[in-house]
């Protein structure tokens, strides 16, 4: 059941990984080539190893339902950046693998909530689990994962439960907010940015917290990437919302358009909301709310791939990574450094 399980004789966990794990193409340009990239892949392998191992049950349903999102692939993003981080410091630390594997099963367990609350259909290319089975069995499912993170965490001391219980609080908090909306006289685009850095920033900042944490890197330089983390990781889910958007192909691991098929005002259509040109007056129509209608949705698509809405939405990605970027001063020059800063590059590039 494991990725371990699978290797073959003669094998690398690098090769192993390749040949278990398919996460999304969009990961790969920025990843470092040479020694760091051979540790990086190698840790990865470690990872998945340990998270085939942890969706694992005796039960074979529940087995199935919840290696469903693990063997569909994914970006593994969040103990990518647990492990870079780790890398300023010994990335071999007792800690630092199964870090990694507590943030990825946080996230993957969130997924399964998000799909059931969302109605979504398809994740990672695959059918969703409340598709596939039910929104209760989604839902139960997510709870598993939620419950076997737990389980790695309580052997990773009291201070690292305590900061993931604060990094969970946050992410419900931004479900929260994301589903009550923006109140009376809020700004829609700061409450929707919050809701980001809520349930997404926070998360992948822990996994650079956690990972330079259990390395042993020093205090002064684990809240810098903890604070570059948040930054870059509401800066990738802006650009998986602009990918929504612009991709044809669904890169984004959606079929195209189906946040504006839900309904879901990302920061292009709250813009585009927010705009008063009358030669948009059609869009601003047709992305206030969920569209059902297959040409009002192809319509509404184009619309927003060559609006001012897009382009503003695009400038706001682009500051977020350029404030990562400029927090990335308090880390050593070197490799790790360079890989980040190639990281903040990306996440605009993969968008265009």
């Amino acid at each position: 059941m494991t990725g371990a399980s699978a290797a073959l004789d003669g094998d690398t966990p690098a090769d192993t990984w390749q040949r278990t794990s398919t996460p999304a193409s969009t990961i790969g340009p920025w990843l470092p080539e040479g020694d760091l990239g051979v540790r990086l892949a190698d840790g990865l392998a470690r990872v998945e190893a340990a998270l085939r191992a942890a969706v694992h049950s005796d039960h074979a349903f529940i087995a199935d339902a919840a290696g469903h999102l693990v063997t569909a692939g994914g970006k593994r993003f969040r103990p990518l950046l647990a492990l870079l981080a780790a890398e300023l410091g010994d990335p071999s630390a007792p800690g630092v693998t199964e870090a990694a594997v507590v943030c990825e099963l946080t996230h993957l367990a969130t997924l399964y909530h998000d799909d059931v609350m969302d109605e979504a259909v398809v994740r990672r290319g695959a059918p969703s689990a409340n598709s596939r089975w039910s929104n209760s069995i989604a839902i139960l499912t997510g709870d598993l994962l939620f419950a076997r993170a737990s389980d790695l965490l309580a052997d990773l001391g009291p201070e690292a439960v305590r900061i993931q219980a604060r990094t969970f609080e946050r992410l419900v908090t931004g479900q929260i907010r994301e589903t009550v909306g923006a109140g009376p006289g809020d700004d829609p685009v700061a409450h929707y940015l919050d809701v980001l850095a809520d349930k997404t920033g926070s998360l992948v900042a822990t996994s650079a917290r956690f990972g330079a944490s259990f390395a042993g890197v020093d205090d002064a330089l684990v809240v810098a990437l903890t604070a570059f983390a948040e930054e870059v990781g509401v800066a990738f889910q802006l650009s998986d919302d602009l990918l929504d958007i612009v991709s044809r192909d669904g890169a984004s691991g959606k079929s195209p358009g189906t946040d504006l098929r839900e309904g879901i005002a990302t920061l292009p259509a709250l813009f585009a909301l927010a705009g008063e040109d009358p030669a948009e007056q059609r869009l601003r129509e047709l992305v206030s709310g969920p569209i059902t209608d297959d040409a009002d949705h192809a319509e509404a698509l184009e619309l927003l791939r060559s609006s001012t809405a897009l382009v503003r939405a695009t400038e706001v990605l682009e500051e977020y990574a350029d404030r990562a970027r400029v927090l990335l001063a308090d880390v050593p020059e070197g490799p790790v450094r360079e890989a980040l800063s190639a990281l903040c590059d990306y996440v605009v590039t993969r968008t265009s």
